[in-house]
Order: C-alpha cells, then sequence, then structure tokens
C-alpha cells in the first residue's frame, strides 16, 4: 500500500487538488453495505473523464432510487473504465464487515484498465493495495469519482436485494435492502435466518440454531 499525503491541509475539492499536481487517471473507491443484516457487500471503482460534469452528482444515500439509476446509466457511459465487486456474507463473517469492505473495493480498484495514478478512497482507511492512494472522510460528497462510486455500489447492490426478495419474499428484502427495520427484525424472528444472512450480526445470530453456529 502505497498512501499519499497532502500535510495538514484542508482541501474542498481532494479531486481538483490532485489533478493539479498533474495526476490524470485519478479513480473513486467507495462501497455499499456495511450494516445490513443480510446480502453483499458491494464496492465499485471509477475512473471519470476530466472535467466530468453530471449535475446531481453527490451523497447517493440521499438521492432517490429513480435519480441513482439515472445517474448511473450516465456513469457507466461517461466513465473512463469502471468496476464492481462483491463481497457474500461467508466471506463478511469470515473477514469481518470492515475486511471485506476494503477487499472489495481493492479487488474493484484492480480490474480498472486502465490502471489509475490516484485512488482516492472513502472513509479514513487506505485500501489493502500497492497504489498511490488518499483516503477521504466524507468523500462521496467531496470527490465526483467517490460519488459515482458509491451510485454503482448502491444501484447494483439494490438491484441484488430485489433478486433475492424474489427468493426469499417473506423477508421483504426489497423494501428494506437487509437493514435491521422492525419488519425485517420481526422476520427474523418469525421465520429464522436465511442463506444470505449475515450470522455473526447482532439481530441474526440470536436466531440460529445449534447446528448453525457451529
Amino acid at each position: 500500500m502505497k498512501e499519499l499525503r497532502a500535510g495538514k491541509e484542508l482541501f474542498a475539492d481532494p479531486e481538483f487538488f490532485w489533478r493539479r499536481q498533474g495526476l490524470e487517471l485519478i479513480a473513486g473507491a467507495d462501497e455499499s453495505g456495511r450494516g445490513p443484516l443480510a446480502g453483499p457487500v458491494v464496492a465499485a471503482a471509477v475512473i471519470l473523464p476530466p472535467g466530468f460534469d453530471l449535475p446531481g452528482l453527490r451523497d447517493s444515500k440521499r438521492l432517490t432510487p429513480e435519480i441513482r439509476e439515472n445517474l448511473d446509466r450516465e456513469i457507466r457511459r461517461q466513465a473512463l473504465t469502471f468496476a464492481v465487486q462483491e463481497m457474500g456474507p461467508r466471506l463478511i463473517e469470515r473477514l469481518g464487515i470492515l475486511g471485506a469492505s476494503l477487499r472489495a473495493m481493492a479487488r474493484a480498484v484492480q480490474d480498472l484498465t486502465p490502471t489509475p495514478h490516484l485512488v482516492l478512497v472513502d472513509g479514513h482507511l487506505p485500501l489493502p493495495l500497492a497504489y498511490p492512494q488518499h483516503p477521504v472522510i466524507k468523500g462521496d460528497d467531496l470527490c465526483p469519482s467517490i460519488s459515482a462510486a458509491a451510485i454503482l455500489a448502491k444501484v447494483h447492490r439494490d438491484r441484488l436485494m430485489a433478486a433475492f426478495h424474489k427468493r426469499y419474499p417473506q423477508y421483504n428484502f426489497a423494501q428494506h435492502k437487509g437493514y435491521a427495520t422492525p419488519e425485517h427484525l420481526e422476520a427474523l424472528r418469525c421465520w429464522g435466518p436465511c442463506e444470505i444472512h449475515r450470522r455473526t450480526f447482532r439481530g441474526v445470530k440470536e436466531w440460529l440454531t445449534a447446528d448453525e453456529r457451529r
């Protein structure tokens, strides 16, 4: 891992700052799905062209599903390159949610062609990669490439959870996307966990059978 540092200066637009240093291929990396009780964590990495401008591009959590879908299409159409990776429940249980999230983002970055000159990572931790990188707290608000990655990851994960809803309709995954809503917790009490639940998470592990705990 090679982390680039810019001293103690705070930048309103970190991506613009690094472009001024001559770095052209800047990737943004972000994930979706750290908090839910079920389903994978999904990560995306995106390299946007210089001067990319897409109205409405910002933190994906504050956008409606319809706007995210529209932005997802435009990002995929205009990006120089992008990649999406998933880490399923069994890997989340083995690596922990933080480890699984970082590994998913790292794999997404490794799938990019061409290789980025710099990776901007949402959050405060660098990825387990030997790439120049710079973590950015609240990066999905500050950096267009991270915002774009957040949208790709969120849309991809929401589609996965809608597909899981058809397989496990009793949990209503299409509505809550696996988060610990009262409805989801009640379904767990009634039905117990299914294959896509994260068995090490509180709210799930309490309902495991003795055999499932082994």
